[in-house]
């Protein structure tokens, strides 16, 4: 006989003991179940949270005994039926009474009372309830003045900066609340240089950086209170949480400040050897670097190298004297040897033609009036600027390059303008120049920080690369486009090894010659594409069930095993790390929030939870609820590709991801559609089935190569005139 419909069995767990099943009758009037339960521990006050299957949202607190009412009962009767067969109740201390009591013990005269409440304090403040309980009870400003006149530099004083955070996180109070004394006092434990608690100086980084991003009036009150000098001081150091922080708090007032303020920061931390020090103390440190670092070094070789987007988007002014005196120089620095003794007597005529094949020989198409090549945008006159910074640095083989090419025949000649002019185009489309660094980019190249003026740099070693590989293919005008390709293919391969230097980027890049590169897309080639005979097309059909059946096994492994998430706010990037995997079982999500440095946490010590069975749907992309409020602008392409979001009970709860890769998204919203009893629509699906598919066929015709498979099977022959040929077993039995 089924249970009754308003019978819900769940488990109640007390502090310190294990969970005690109940039966939850739905229609008793809440207050009287309460009392039993807390009757039952010896309780006062007690607050029910869904264990590990519900937000905060649903969390329930009444207070039992005296006094007998409680404003949070209204919200208790409405969640309710929310309870689900199975769930985990926690009986807590009602956040009222937490925050009453800790409010006290905060103005306590014991130190020792005082610390282990603001201990407390910071544990529980990250509880947007017990927020809002304590910050009504003017418990924000009594931490404010502890800070502000306080002469604390301990433990004491890192629990309070902690519970401020963790209360400002909620967004209950604006940060432009916050007094001038005490915005003052918080850059002092960053500016100071004796020796301060370590966790003082991380939690006085992180209220700065929330500061800045808050408001342009605070980002302009943080920058003068903090010097820039003091923050590479404090990359200097071997705390690599200081490093993060301190690194941090950089960025958010390179992204918070306008144009002009950014170019002039960016000048001082130059100035400042800020490259070096990242590159001695944080590349090349004896520790890995960690995510969060590694997402503040791309975010600053992005706006490093969109400070030549102006110069990009600028086209040549023809009527501009120095820009023609640039491409004149140009022209003179390559034939300063060949020009003859009398050209000073040439008539003007005569001049305008000499200057014209001359610059016809430097691969203008206009060479009449070169400026009109470099009108495009981009590159405009980032193309003229690495031109003249090539003539200039590398001058003995700039006068090679081009000299060589005159000499050629006119097909054959690998045209040194309109290569630059491209091969700068290539560049900025490769690193991004003019796109904002995305909310998680990670893609950061460790030889950026190797040495000044890099972009330049590498466009001397790219040029030479070019001409090198036009050599090879024994180019012609035509193939221009073709050359092309092949020097995007070898600078985006040898980019992904990640050379940590411009001299290794050329060892490798050099390597990777034409030939190499034939090779490698042959092997591709030979991977992706393949001309089947109709039986072969037929095998893989038959094999395609089995082999899906252990790609879904393979993703929902990966579920089990879970995976490390970022949460993402509008304000601060590096908010909170939160673990979800699969139970073996299948049947349930386990997720929770973890600390930095996690690595596979147990599932029991992931406190929320959803069953499977109450999933709905999958959503990816612009339609997950996270991503609605989002602007369409460029920087959110990259989250909008990682996201996806699931609906659970009713279609208003929702659990929202950002995947950490495209691979991981892939697996996860993989697996999830198995576990929904949907097909996998993965890229990675389809690259992983036709992988597998391919080595099956080849293991299974091993026994036939180099003999070719028929398109039709073989025709049966006729049957024979007689069966004669037959033996006769009935005869030999006799």
């Amino acid at each position: 006989m089924p249970p009754p419909k308003d019978i819900v069995k769940i488990a109640i767990q007390m502090p310190g003991a294990y969970p005690q099943l109940i039966d939850l009758d739905q229609k008793k009037p809440l207050l009287t179940v309460i009392k039993e339960v807390c009757d039952g521990a010896a309780t006062g006050h007690c607050r029910f949270a869904r264990g590990e299957a519900e937000s905060a949202r649903r969390m329930m607190s009444v207070a039992q005994q005296k006094p007998r009412r409680c404003c949070v009962e209204d919200v208790v009767c409405k969640n309710r039926l929310d309870i689900k067969n199975g769930s985990i109740l926690r009986l807590t201390t009602a956040p009222g009474r937490a925050a009453e009591q800790l409010y006290s013990g905060i103005q306590n005269n014991n130190n020792d009372v005082k610390s282990e409440s603001l201990k407390e304090l910071a544990n529980v403040s990250k509880d947007i309830t017990f927020a809002h309980e304590f910050i009504s009870r003017d418990g924000l400003e009594l931490l404010l003045q502890i800070v502000e006149v306080g002469d604390d530099v301990g433990e004491a004083l890192a629990h309070t900066l902690k519970a401020f955070l963790e209360l400002m996180e909620h967004g209950i109070i604006s940060w432009e609340t916050l007094s001038s004394v005490f915005i003052t006092k918080i850059a002092s434990f960053v500016n100071k240089k004796d020796v301060l608690d370590a966790t003082i100086q991380q939690l006085s980084l992180s209220i700065l950086e929330s500061m800045v991003l808050s408001s342009s009036a605070l980002f302009n009150t943080v920058k003068k209170e903090v010097t820039l000098e003091r923050l590479i001081g404090h990359l200097q150091v071997t705390n690599q949480q200081i490093q993060t922080k301190a690194m941090a708090l950089i960025i958010a007032l390179l992204q918070s400040a306008d144009v002009l303020e950014r170019k002039e920061m960016m000048d001082y931390l130059s100035k400042r050897n800020l490259r070096q020090y990242i590159y001695k103390n944080i590349i090349h440190s004896s520790g890995t670097v960690g995510d969060e670092m590694t997402h503040y070094l791309y975010v600053l070789q992005s706006i490093t190298l969109n400070l030549l987007e102006p110069r990009a988007k600028t086209p040549v002014d023809p009527y501009n004297q120095e820009q023609r005196d640039l491409l004149q120089s140009l022209r003179q620095m390559a034939f300063e040897l060949d020009m003859d003794p009398t050209a000073s007597n040439f008539s003007t005529d005569r001049r305008k033609s000499v200057c014209a094949k001359e610059f016809k020989k430097l691969g203008f198409s206009n060479n009449s009036n070169p400026a009109l090549d470099l009108k495009r945008t981009p590159p405009g006159l980032l193309a003229l600027d690495n031109m003249v910074y090539f003539s200039s640095h590398y001058h003995d083989t700039y006068s090679r390059f081009v000299l060589e090419n005159s000499s050629r025949e006119d097909k054959h000649e690998c045209p040194f303008a309109r290569s630059s002019i491209q091969l700068t185009v290539l560049l900025c489309d490769i690193l991004r120049i003019g796109e904002p660094p995305s909310e998680t980019g990670q893609h950061y190249y460790p030889m950026f920080f190797a040495q000044d003026r890099v972009f330049e740099e590498l466009f001397c070693l790219c040029i030479q690369l070019l001409n090198k590989t036009w050599k090879e293919m024994r180019a012609t005008q035509e193939d221009f486009d073709k050359v092309m390709q092949v020097v995007r293919e070898q600078i985006t391969r040898t980019l992904t090894s990640k050379p940590t230097s411009l001299e290794l980027f050329r060892t490798k890049v050099h390597a990777l010659n034409y030939s190499e590169i034939l090779k490698l897309r042959q092997t591709e080639r030979m991977h992706q594409e393949e001309t089947l005979a109709p039986p072969v097309v037929e095998l893989r059909e038959r094999l395609k069930p089995e082999l899906l059946e252990l790609i879904k096994q393979q993703r929902l492994n990966r579920l089990c095993e879970g995976t490390l998430f970022r949460k993402i706010s509008s304000r601060r990037r590096q908010d909170k790390l939160w673990y979800c995997r699969l139970s073996p079982n299948h049947k349930v999500l386990h997720y929770g929030d973890v600390e930095e440095g996690t690595e596979n946490p147990p599932i029991e010590s992931l406190q929320e939870k959803i069953p499977v069975a109450d999933i709905k749907a999958l959503l990816t992309g612009k339609d997950c609820p996270h991503m609605k409020e989002k602007s369409s602008g460029k920087q959110n392409k990259e989250v909008l590709d990682l996201s996806f979001s699931i609906l659970y009970d009713v279609e208003e709860y929702n659990l929202n991801f950002i995947a950490p890769s495209k691979y991981e998204f892939c697996l996860w919203t993989d697996g999830l559609n198995v576990l929904l009893g949907r097909e996998m629509t993965s890229e990675y699906t389809k690259s992983e089935l036709d992988i597998l598919l391919s080595m099956e066929i080849k293991l299974r015709l091993l026994d036939l190569e180099n003999i070719p498979i028929p398109d039709t099977p073989p025709p049966v022959p006729k049957p024979p005139s007689n069966y004669n040929f037959c033996y006769d077993f009935s005869h030999a039995e006799q």
